[in-house]
């Protein structure tokens, strides 16, 4: 007889997420429940969520969570922080005991606001150097791993089923606009805490369903510009990539999505609009290095939205469905169900064809 966790699935792995385009706050315990139908996607080695609009008390300070394996590693980087950022709050992130959850470590955030000095010693403007701070703190400091930066967002996640997880950090208690999760079945990395999705960097946040096998050669290419991929899981390079392509190149979503599942050229070849046409095989050209092969789904968590992007094959699913101001998204239908029976509109977007959801300005 095989047990739960006992076989591999290639396509296992669950992802949800839903938006209100009006702004309106939902508490976390939507989108946990939403992972229950799920189960089966998941073998309990890492669950996790993403909120956003969820301090709004903080809103205009950046919102550190860390791990930590000790407090003398915990101590170390407060004082690191301390050099470069002012600290305006700090605590543990509260959790509730409970069986299904163990080994954690220490899990604390800080609400920082960039010294002045240092921004104009180093001329970076805010989001590039906290984005360098993380990357200082995750590859050379042993024992501490930034996993949420955003802005009035924040990362829960652990080794643990993602129903598990969701009560663990009493995701009921918080409220937002926009929540995404994901259920994890790793297949090619190990489980831990750091390596549970979403993984985050500002306020981008990345959940995802595949394998990526041009791993290798999107990560050499990102290193190039001062990434550091620590995370020990494939995942972590897509959210890189998509911070560099949006915020570094300054590209929309759209342009993104078509660099990282680039449409064929024959398609290329294919489309009338010539603005287009050109574009598009400017993208494949410049950036094929950032081209991801493999199955996969994802969905990307930003201030004010979400895109959803299946690779070009779409060897990994992925449904949409809406109800009033909510537009709903989740690997199988049944979760969206979980989260409103009553959604409309039940749709499977194309491979390679994103998806984008904003909330209205202003609203959040």
């Amino acid at each position: 007889m095989i047990k739960e966790g006992q076989v591999r699935i290639p396509a296992g792995c669950a992802i949800a997420a839903v938006i209100s385009k009006d702004g309106n706050k939902m508490t976390g315990e939507m989108i946990t429940n939403a992972m229950k139908p799920m189960h089966e996607r998941s073998n309990g080695l890492g669950g996790g969520f993403a909120g956003y609009g969820i301090y709004p008390e903080y809103k205009d300070f950046y919102a550190l969570h860390l791990f930590f394996d000790s407090r003398d590693t915990r101590k170390k980087c407060e004082a690191y922080l301390k050099e470069y950022f002012e600290i305006v709050h700090s605590e543990r992130i509260p959790t509730r005991k409970i069986p299904s959850i163990t080994d954690e470590p220490m899990i604390w955030r800080y609400f920082v606001a960039p010294l002045g000095s240092m921004l104009r010693s180093l001329q970076l403007d805010e989001k590039e150097f906290v984005a360098r701070i993380v990357m200082i703190i995750n590859s050379e400091m042993s024992g501490a791993y930034v996993f949420s930066s955003g802005k009035n967002m924040g990362t829960f996640k652990a080794v643990g089923f993602p129903e598990d997880v969701g009560v663990f950090y009493k995701l009921d208690e918080y409220e937002g606009y926009s929540w995404t999760a994901h259920g994890r079945y790793p297949t090619n990395t190990p489980g831990w805490w750091g390596g549970a999705h979403p993984f985050t960097l500002l306020d981008y946040s990345i959940v995802h369903n595949g394998d990526i096998s041009s791993y290798d050669a999107n990560r050499r290419f990102i290193e190039m510009f001062g990434y550091k991929c620590t995370l020990q899981t494939d995942t972590e390079v897509i959210t890189y990539i998509l911070d560099y392509l949006v915020r570094v190149q300054g590209m929309t979503l759209t342009e993104a999505a078509n660099v990282i599942a680039a449409p064929f050229w024959s398609t290329i070849e294919r489309e009338k609009d010539e603005t287009t046409r050109k574009r598009q095989a400017y993208l494949r050209t410049v950036f094929p290095s950032l081209l991801v092969t493999g199955p996969f789904s994802i969905v990307l968590g930003f201030t004010g939205g979400i895109m959803v992007l299946n690779d070009r094959l779409k060897l990994r699913s992925m449904v949409v469905g809406e109800k009033n101001d909510k537009v709903f998204v989740a690997s199988e239908e049944a979760s969206i169900r979980t989260m409103e029976p009553d959604a409309e509109n039940i749709w499977a977007p194309a491979g390679g064809e994103p998806v984008v959801v904003n909330v209205k300005e202003g609203a959040y």
